[in-house]
């Protein structure tokens, strides 16, 4: 069942509850996220999207996943 951009920011804010999170996209399948967080301070881009995509909890995991594609980016505040 895909993904609506609600969901996926629900998703996000539990393990990320005072980033920025901006989730676009309206065919539920490919969405773009932009997640703004303090915790990335320190952590290279790929250690950032790792703990996104690990946020999201199993949805984009291959063929059964609710998400097929999702376009990231992870910013430091500031």
């Amino acid at each position: 069942m895909p993904m609506q951009a609600s969901e996926i920011e629900d998703l996000l804010r539990i393990s990320f509850p005072d980033a920025q999170i901006v989730v676009e996209g309206n065919d539920g399948v490919h969405m773009a996220a932009m997640v703004t967080d303090e915790s990335f301070r320190g952590k290279n881009r790929v250690q950032q999207q790792r703990a996104v995509y690990a946020a999201l909890k199993g949805k984009m995991d291959g063929t059964n996943g609710d998400l097929h594609a999702l376009a990231l980016t992870t910013k430091v505040p500031g």
